[in-house]
Formats: structure tokens, sequence, C-alpha cells
């Protein structure tokens, strides 16, 4: 029997008339298929709804937000307890974002650089920084079954020149992420993801989405 690996996807159907696809996700956990509603989690369970009532409404994956993870209730009590699905009871795949987005949206309390972000917290004000390697160490830790890319998130509206760098930036951290992902053996139960940053110019979302983003990460190092 052939055995897909993590985050793998297989393309099940295309569609005659637009660019729409039915496809699947493998993950240790199960298969999610595509396309998917994702309920988010942001502090790993879902306001408001028991697990039980989740996995009655057919969800088959949830998203929850490493930056308010490891703000609280903190990385080490969610290792102890054994993973993210252990702390919260659910027992299918999960997804972790990178936090890029949540450092971005602190705008005041945060400075970006090429080595990472430095930001203080929204709960105590206390300082913390996030790279991409620390980022990757954070998702590890929490143990979805998808993580993603550290990322910068792009402002808008924002010009040519601000957009490019942004991307140019997400790319070089890409190659970060990617060097830190696999030097260990998480890829056997998890799948790194990246994220494709270029605003709205189409020149820039085309090389961060195909093949020229690996070209990029060659030219950038």
């Amino acid at each position: 029997m052939f055995i897909m690996e993590c985050g793998s996807y297989r393309l099940i159907k295309k569609s005659s008339e637009c660019k729409a696809r039915l496809g699947e996700v493998y993950t240790t956990r199960g298969i999610v298929e595509t396309p998917i509603f994702m309920p988010v989690g942001t502090q790993g369970t879902v306001k408001g709804i028991a697990i039980e009532f989740l996995c009655g409404t057919g969800a088959q994956i949830i998203l929850a937000n490493s930056y308010h993870l490891y703000l609280r209730p903190g990385i080490n009590i969610i290792k102890k307890a054994g993973g993210i699905q252990k702390f919260n009871s659910w027992n299918k795949p999960m997804l972790t974002d990178s936090g890029g987005f949540q450092l971005f949206s602190l705008n005041d309390i945060r400075k970006i650089s090429e080595e990472g972000t430095e930001f203080r917290s929204h709960i105590d004000g206390s300082k913390h920084f996030f790279s991409p390697e620390k980022s990757m160490q954070i998702q590890k830790d929490i143990g979805a079954d998808v993580i993603m890319c550290f990322d910068e998130c792009t402002p808008y509206p924002a010009g040519y020149e601000c957009a490019k760098k942004s991307m140019e930036l997400s790319l070089r951290w890409a190659k970060r992420c990617k060097e830190e992902f696999y030097k260990d053996n998480s890829y056997e139960t998890q799948a790194l993801f990246g994220i494709i940053q270029g605003l709205t110019v189409l020149y820039l979302l085309e090389m961060a989405g195909t093949d020229r983003f690996l070209q990029a990460l060659e030219k950038l190092t």
C-alpha cells in the first residue's frame, strides 16, 4: 500500500469551467478534504463550542495561534500535556500559524528586523523576540500537524517597493524556517507550509507562489 507523506496533496478533480479543484491533504492524524472550512481556535479551542459538538459539525481541522499559545497558557504547559491535541482533546488534524500577522498587528509595540521581530506582550508588556527559528521551535513544541513559515505581513495599502521588500524578507525567513524545520525528524509527523506575500502586485505574487519562489531563495542567500 502506498503511504502519502505528511503534508502531501493529492488532486482529485479540476473544474472544467474555472480554477476550482477538489483534493486531499494528508496528515498523520487523518485526511483533510479541500476546499475546507477551518474553524479558528485561537488559543487551542473554538470558543463557545465543546469538542464533541465541533466534531458533529463535520470539521476536519482547526487552526490555533502560536503567538497567543506562546503567551498563554505557555508552550511548557502544552508540552507537558502531550501536545495541542492532548491539551484540547481534539484528536484530528490541527494547523498553527506562525504569529507573523499577530506581531504585525501590534504595530506600536513591535520592531521588525532581518533577524526577526521584537515585541511586547499585549497581556503584561513583557519583552519577547520571534525569529524564523524561534517560530519553528514553538510550533514544533505545540505539535500541530501543519505549521506555517514565519513571515512579515505586508501593510495595506503599500507601494511596490514596500511590497517587494516585505516579500523578499519573507522569502529569506522561509529559507531559515526550512533549515530549522529539517534539523530533526519533525517532518515525519508535521508538515511545513509556506505563505505567499506580495500584496496585490501580480508579479510579486507569482514570484512567491511558483517555481520562482525557489529561484528567489537561492538568489537571496
